[in-house]
C-alpha cells in the first residue's frame, strides 16, 4: 500500500504525467490480501489494515489524472477493489473476477462493497458479494465491469490509449 500510494503522490504531483495504468504480472492482476496474514489481524490491526486500504484506493479513486487497469488473470477480493477505484477497466480474455470474502467469513474493506454496485447495479454485485461467485472477462464486459477485453498481447497498449483518451 505505501509503494501504490507514492505512485499515486507521485502521478498527482507530475504535470508531465497525463495519467497510469496499473497492471500485474504474470497470472494475475491481483489475487487481494495473503489470507494467512489476515488471519493474525487482531481487531485493532483489522481496523487499520482496512483505513489503509480505504484511503490509498481512495486516492485512486479521485485522483484528477485516469488510472486505468489492465486486468489478466486473476481479480480476486482486494485486486478487484483495486480495479474498481481505477477510472476503467480493460481485461484480458483469461480475467476472471470475484469477491470470495464470504467464503472465508470476511468481506471486503477496500470500498468494492459501494464500488462495485455503482458500477454493476445492485443485483449483480450482492450476487458476487454474497455468493463469492467468480465471471470471466466476457460476463464482466456484459456487466459492465470492464470496458473492453483486448485481445492477446494487446492489453496494456489498449490501456495505454484509454488512459491517453481519457487524459484528453
Amino acid at each position: 500500500m505505501d509503494a501504490l500510494e507514492s505512485e499515486i503522490v507521485r502521478l498527482a504531483d507530475a504535470p508531465e504525467i497525463a495519467g497510469a495504468v496499473i497492471t500485474g504480472t504474470g497470472r494475475a492482476f491481483a489475487a487481494g490480501a495473503e489470507i494467512a496474514e489476515v488471519a493474525r489481524l487482531t481487531p485493532t490491526s483489522a481496523l487499520e489494515f482496512s483505513r489503509r486500504g480505504q484511503e490509498v484506493l481512495g486516492r485512486i479513486a479521485s485522483i484528477a489524472k485516469p488510472v486505468v487497469a489492465a486486468i489478466r488473470g486473476y481479480c480476486i477480493g482486494g485486486g478487484l477493489d483495486l480495479a474498481l477505484a481505477c477510472r476503467a477497466r480493460i481485461a484480458a480474455a483469461d480475467a476472471v473476477f470475484a469477491h470470495p470474502g464470504v467464503t472465508l467469513g470476511i468481506t471486503t474493506g477496500w470500498g468494492g462493497t459501494e464500488r462495485l454496485p455503482r458500477l454493476i447495479g445492485r443485483g449483480r454485485a450482492l450476487e458476487l458479494l454474497v455468493t463469492g461467485g467468480r465471471i470471466r472477462a466476457n460476463e464482466a464486459l456484459a456487466w459492465g465491469l470492464v470496458s473492453k477485453i483486448s485481445a492477446d498481447g494487446e492489453l496494456l497498449d489498449d490501456a495505454i490509449q484509454l488512459a491517453r483518451a481519457l487524459a484528453r
